[in-house]
């Protein structure tokens, strides 16, 4: 089939979320200028340069009581700082706690029993228990056509790593399983991974 998206697709549901997938889940973690803490999860992420390391995720939706926006993009402009924490599968179902519409002054953290620590470079709170987190500072935000389009983009200014996620100085990923966003309401996990050598190596 071919479908243009101004004209619909005629299928029960979206399926643009479902063709691009995997998607990685950024749980963003930010503070309000009044610090109050927010945690909230995005499948709009990704890495973006390596230096300086940058990252970015999109939020596509807004809320009354933050006007054009969502809490943490909300915050981002008040504060200017971020975090991103890596969703272990593990953590499948705080997270999802953490993705409901709850006002502007509920703790996520809170509200899903979720450890958290200060950051090391920046005034924002992380998830403590996370296989990594990536301290942010923001470089730019940037509106998309489509009504509360925003892209956050920040250079990473500190890294944890959780000690037991090291094997023989490697970051691996099977030792927490990553967490990845598919279409719908579906989720998929890392669970094996394989080696390719690019042509030359």
């Amino acid at each position: 089939m071919f479908y243009r998206p101004q004209d619909g697709h005629g299928l029960p549901h979206n399926p643009f979320n479902a063709i691009v997938t995997p998607r990685p889940i950024g749980w963003i973690s930010t503070r309000g200028s009044d610090g109050s803490d927010n945690l909230a999860p995005y499948s709009f992420f990704n890495a973006v340069a390596y230096v300086p390391p940058q990252v970015m995720f999109a939020s596509t939706s807004n809320k009354p009581d933050r006007g054009d926006t969502k809490d943490s993009v909300a915050n981002i402009r008040e504060t200017g700082v971020f975090c991103v924490n890596i969703v272990e599968y593990e953590a499948r179902d705080v997270m999802n706690r953490t993705s409901g519409p709850w006002e502007k002054t509920v703790d996520e953290f809170a509200l899903a029993e979720i450890p958290k620590q200060i950051c090391e470079t920046i005034p924002c709170a992380r998830v403590a228990t996370a296989p990594a987190n990536l301290e942010c500072k923001l470089t730019q935000i940037v509106q998309l056509p489509g009504e509360s389009n925003f892209v956050v983009f920040g250079e990473v200014t500190g890294v944890h790593l959780r000690d037991d996620c090291l094997t023989d100085g490697i970051f691996d990923v099977l030792k927490f399983n990553p967490l990845a966003r598919m279409g719908y309401r579906d989720y998929s996990v890392v669970t094996e991974k394989f080696g390719l050598k690019r042509p030359g190596e």
